[in-house]
């Protein structure tokens, strides 16, 4: 091959040199046929890539193919319900949404209703009215410890970071919050200016602490007061873990860090920004609730919740045992899926790491009830929330509200091009080239976010009114039923029996289940 591209270069070299000699307008074959020699040329003695080096020139059509193959999938191959994460319906019906265009599909559902997996929700004869509802029902968020509890929507913006997300992404969904009434998280990456468009706000806290840390990178109590008193900052989330990557720690690569991102985490320039997997702000159960108390006093008494994608049952129960040994509550638990999210993580993370949401909601919720204490504290559902389905399928399992991250991003106009971490997100969402975020205008793109979230709570309500349920705070595990196989089917309350209030309190009364990592849980460790 090498040997015959050798022979037709020069070939081809030799007939275009006589056509100019007879005709000076044949060099036009000469800037198409030089370049591409040159570029053979240089395959054929290149060493880094073999089929390039045997296939000179047309070893390069594997690896455009390969570039665009999402693309190609994704556009012309894949069919309605086979694309992931999110297929063409899901994603059309958000695209639908965030436009208020019309989001009915004709002729009956495309799902296979007697697949393994295939979920229902159980609607009642009686049937509520929808215009008797509220269409915008508010969640309490505080416990009996908490001064300034907070009246949070359903359905809210999930954490990322500005840095993962470029600074029109965050301004859009920032003023989204604002003009719908509902919550932007933060992510870990700090508070910046462009979470301060006057949209409610959760700080979360990583274990990097930006925006309210020291140079050795540990936990500056005077920074994070400055900030956490603001009035748009409604709550405080410690973060321990992700679902994208639980147990890693996040990454913000080098390429996507600005002398303006540096300054608002607090952080030099030039390497790649790394979190640490774990805090340093406390090592054990009991020091978690010193910090709670802590961050509590110095919010001036807002909520104290935690993000975490369970792991170790055992390191679970241990807080549960540390907030009733020391009588301190976290205010909300944001329990986020093992399905992973919007960071970027190596595939063994994402596939293989960490409890799947259903599972960990419904542990989270027992391990509460179990103590006597979910009715001190809210359950927040994040990963692959989407829909209203999405929304009362966790209710159901045991969570108070719901966060999505991608369901945002999708209204914002990603495109799934799966891109999030090379900095050429072409939607210009997740990434800080300003060539691409140029093209997303957040005046526009803050009404799309606004409308999505608003869709969505209404048809959550909408399927409540169907079950004859009122409020989100009614939802129960009999709410929603999973198939099993084609021919058996199971409520959530069959699947995932409630723990008796106050079981977990008394080892003579521990469920065989819990009994082993109740007995290895220690409020002084983790």
């Amino acid at each position: 091959m090498r040997k015959a591209f050798l022979v037709i270069s020069i070939t081809i070299l030799a007939i275009t040199a006589i056509l100019i000699y007879i005709d000076w307008k044949f060099s036009l074959l000469l800037a198409i046929f030089i370049p591409l020699i040159l570029m053979g040329l240089y395959d054929m003695y290149q060493s880094k890539h073999t089929i390039k080096r045997n296939f000179p020139l047309l070893g390069r059509m594997r690896y455009l193919l390969e570039d665009i193959g999402p693309e190609m999938r994704q556009y012309f191959i894949e069919t309605d319900t086979e694309g992931k994460p999110f297929n063409r319906l899901q994603r059309s019906m958000v695209y639908s949404r965030s436009k208020k265009e019309s989001d009915a599909k004709p002729f009956g559902t495309q799902l296979n209703t007697y697949s393994k997996g295939y979920e229902w929700i159980n609607h009642s004869i009686k049937a509520i009215p929808f215009e008797e509802l509220n269409h915008n029902p508010r969640v309490k968020i505080g416990s009996s410890q908490c001064t300034k509890p907070y009246f949070a929507s359903m359905f809210n913006i999930s954490a990322m970071s500005y840095g993962s997300l470029s600074k029109n992404a965050i301004i859009a969904l920032n003023n989204g919050a604002k003009e719908g009434g509902f919550y932007h998280n933060t992510g870990e990456g700090g508070l910046s200016p462009y979470h301060l468009q006057g949209g409610d706000v959760v700080w979360n806290i990583g274990t990097g602490y930006f925006s309210c840390r020291n140079s050795d990178g540990t936990f500056n109590a005077d920074e994070f007061e400055k900030r956490a008193i603001l009035d748009v900052v409604k709550m405080i989330e410690i973060k321990f873990s992700q679902g994208a990557k639980p147990g890693h720690g996040g990454i913000l690569p080098k390429e996507k860090v600005t002398d303006e991102i540096a300054a608002i985490r607090l952080v030099d320039k030039g390497h790649d920004i790394i979190s640490p997997p774990s805090h340093s702000a406390f090592k054990t159960p009991l020091e978690l609730m010193d910090f709670v108390r802590l961050l509590r006093e110095k919010s001036g008494g807002k909520p104290i919740g935690m993000k975490i994608c369970i792991g170790n049952k055992a390191e679970f129960i241990a807080i549960c045992k540390a907030m009733i040994s020391t009588e301190t509550y976290i205010d909300f638990i944001t329990v986020d899926g093992g399905e992973g999210g919007t960071g970027a993580a190596p595939p063994e993370y994402s596939d293989h790491v960490g409890m799947p949401l259903r599972d960990a909601v419904a542990f989270v919720y027992d391990c509460l009830n179990g103590f006597g204490i979910k009715d001190q504290i809210k359950i927040i559902a994040s990963g692959k929330v989407i829909s209203g389905f999405d929304i009362i399928h966790n209710l159901s399992i045991g969570a108070d509200l719901c966060n999505s991250a991608r369901g945002m991003m999708f209204a914002l106009g990603c495109i799934q091009a799966l891109e999030c971490h090379t900095n050429t997100c072409l939607t210009g969402i997740a990434t800080q080239n300003p060539k691409l975020t140029r093209g997303l205008v957040p005046e526009q793109k803050s009404v799309r976010v606004a409308r999505y979230q608003m869709e969505t709570v209404k048809s959550a309500v909408d399927l409540m009114a169907s079950a004859g349920i009122a409020h989100p705070d009614d939802v129960t595990r009999d709410c929603v039923t999973t198939r099993l196989d084609s021919n058996k089917v199971a409520t959530f309350a069959q699947l995932y029996p409630e723990l008796e209030k106050g079981s977990l309190l008394d080892v003579n009364s521990i469920p065989e289940e819990f009994l082993y990592f109740w007995k290895k849980a220690k409020a002084d460790t983790f």
